[in-house]
This record gives structure tokens, C-alpha cells and sequence, in this order.
């Protein structure tokens, strides 16, 4: 076989390799997507425990649903009787106070909701979404303003702003991102919110 045949058959044979693999590309069915399933499954659940919050259950669930409605990577569930809690939530008559986190999966912090804010005029809601917002990890930012949750009592008595900033926001996303709250160290301190 001459150079010129043999490089004639080859040409042909490669055109006839392309051809096919590209018709059959073209008419393959998509890859499944798994994104929504693993974007889920990134999800953090904390579980919370206010059996010991009598008075309380309103603005804990107000500020439980005021975290679950702004951020996407952790999700705040009631523990259902007799399953550990993450968050463990009680009434207490002093100043609100609790832990703080970020806590993680099958770790614990406690929260306490201090009746003494109350009665100087602070807003239930608010008290327990700023709480909250220390057991997901974040510090106070004293003296702040009204528009930041994390401003606790500095805000003064006529704040009722339950709902974290945009800033706010971002950290905890950042602490529960991709599901790795277990790599984020919980401080463990205990920040009590008295002015």
C-alpha cells in the first residue's frame, strides 16, 4: 500500500471515528444534576430546646423564624420531646445572656432569657433573635444601632429590629458554609447583655 492510500484510509476512518462520537454526544441525555440535592444536604439543622422559656415561646419562635428567613446555610428546628438540643432555651429573671458559638451539630450552648431586660422596656423579639445570633457564633457589636441585631441593649429600648443586617448575615453563612460548622471553633463564652 502506497503513503498516499494508506494516508487516504486513515483520513477517511478518523472522519468516520468523529462523525460517530459526535452524533452520539449530541444525542446523549444531560448528566443528572445533583446540585439541589447537595446544596441541601450542605444544610446545617441546630435544633433548639424552650421547654424551660415559659412566657417566651412566641418571640423565641418570632426570632427563630427571623434566622431561618436570612440565612441559607443553617436552619433553626424545634427539638422534638426527649432528642438533645443544640440550643438549649430557659426563662430566667435575670439579664439575657448565652454562649457563644458558632455551635455545631451534637455540641450544646445555652441560651438564657433574662426577664429583667423586659421589664426595663426591651423588646421580647429582639432579646431572643440577638440570642440566638450568639449561639450561631456572633459577638456583640456594643454601642451600635438599632439596624444591627448584634447591638443588643445599646440600641436603647425603643429598638425592635428582630432581623439580622446584611453583615450579620454573612458571618453566620460563613460559619455554616458548606455544611462545615464542625470546623469552626466555638468560643464558648458567655455574653451577658445587660447595658
Amino acid at each position: 500500500m502506497s503513503l498516499y492510500t494508506w494516508l487516504r484510509t486513515a483520513t477517511a476512518s478518523v472522519a468516520v471515528v468523529l462523525a460517530t462520537a459526535t452524533a452520539t454526544t449530541a444525542n446523549a441525555a444531560p448528566a443528572p444534576t445533583t446540585e439541589p440535592a447537595a446544596a441541601a444536604a450542605a444544610v446545617v439543622t441546630l435544633r433548639y430546646d424552650d421547654s424551660r422559656a415559659g412566657g417566651w415561646e412566641a418571640a423565641i419562635a418570632a426570632g427563630v423564624a427571623s434566622w431561618n428567613a436570612n440565612v441559607d446555610n443553617v436552619r433553626l428546628v424545634e427539638a422534638a420531646p426527649g432528642i438533645r438540643a443544640e440550643i438549649v432555651i430557659v426563662a430566667t429573671t435575670g439579664w439575657p445572656q448565652a454562649q457563644l458559638g458558632p455551635v455545631r451539630p451534637g455540641r450544646q450552648v445555652r441560651v438564657e432569657l433574662g426577664s429583667q431586660a423586659v421589664t426595663q422596656g426591651y423588646d421580647k423579639t429582639r432579646i431572643a433573635a440577638h440570642e440566638l445570633g450568639h449561639s450561631l457564633g456572633l459577638p456583640d457589636t456594643k454601642p451600635g444601632p438599632c439596624t444591627q441585631l448584634m447591638s443588643g441593649s445599646s440600641a436603647g429600648t425603643a429598638c425592635r429590629n428582630a432581623v439580622p443586617n446584611a453583615t450579620e448575615q454573612a458571618r453566620v453563612e460563613s460559619f455554616y458554609a458548606g455544611g462545615v460548622a464542625a470546623h469552626v471553633a466555638t468560643d464558648g463564652r458567655v455574653l451577658v447583655d445587660a447595658p
